[in-house]
Order: C-alpha cells, then sequence, then structure tokens
C-alpha cells in the first residue's frame, strides 16, 4: 500500500473496516478472525502488529455490537457478567503470551484455531 496514493489508501482502510464490521455485526463477533488476515494482506501490517491493532478494532465493535443486543433483549446478564470476567482474564493472559512469541507461533496457532472453529461449524 506504500506505493498508492493517499485518498485511495483511505479508501482501502475505510471498505476493510466495513467488511470487518459487517462480519463481526453479521455474526456477533468473529470479525478478529478476518481483521488479521486483512490487515496483514491488504495494509501490509506485520503479525504481531495486525494481532494488537484487531483487539483495538474489535473492543469498539464489540461494544456497538452489545448495545443492539441488548436493545433486543438477547442477553442473560449472569452469564454475559461471567463470561465477561473469564475474557478480561484470558485476553490480559493471552496479550501478555502474544509479546513474548514469535510471528511464526502466532501465526501457526491462529492458522489451526480457524481451522478448528471453520471444521467445528461443518459438523
Amino acid at each position: 500500500m506504500k506505493n498508492m496514493n493517499k485518498n485511495k489508501k483511505h479508501i482501502v482502510i475505510v471498505l476493510c473496516g466495513m467488511v470487518i464490521g459487517f462480519i463481526n455485526g453479521f455474526f456477533g463477533g468473529g470479525g478478529g478472525m478476518v481483521c488479521v488476515p486483512i490487515f496483514e494482506k491488504y495494509l501490509k501490517l506485520e503479525n504481531k502488529e495486525a494481532h494488537a491493532t484487531t483487539l483495538c478494532v474489535i473492543l469498539p465493535l464489540c461494544i456497538v455490537s452489545s448495545f443492539v443486543y441488548i436493545y433486543k433483549n438477547s442477553l442473560d446478564f449472569i452469564e454475559l457478567m461471567l463470561v465477561t470476567g473469564g475474557a478480561i482474564i484470558g485476553g490480559i493472559l493471552g496479550a501478555f503470551l502474544l509479546k513474548k512469541l514469535n510471528s511464526k507461533w502466532v501465526r501457526l496457532i491462529f492458522a489451526i484455531i480457524m481451522i478448528v472453529a471453520g471444521i467445528k461449524m461443518v459438523i
């Protein structure tokens, strides 16, 4: 993207964001699974930088999607609080681990998770 003019680059970035936001909103999550490959391929971010940026992008997406689900009364708040507590702990641990792992391992782990998730959806 370095050779692109600024306007075209900004359009590509906005379109990438729209795709990520649509997937996250449509499926109620999962934008991160496409966010990382999009950031690597189209925005040319390094693997670890793509993962870290994804975390920052997904938070506001999840907050907006959450308000939609709250508005529709589609949440069990006790389960929500329990999962949120676990997710916060897991998020902290994952962020520290991401910093320590080699990019090759991060890519491999991510690929395995995506493959397993895809197989689980088909079966």
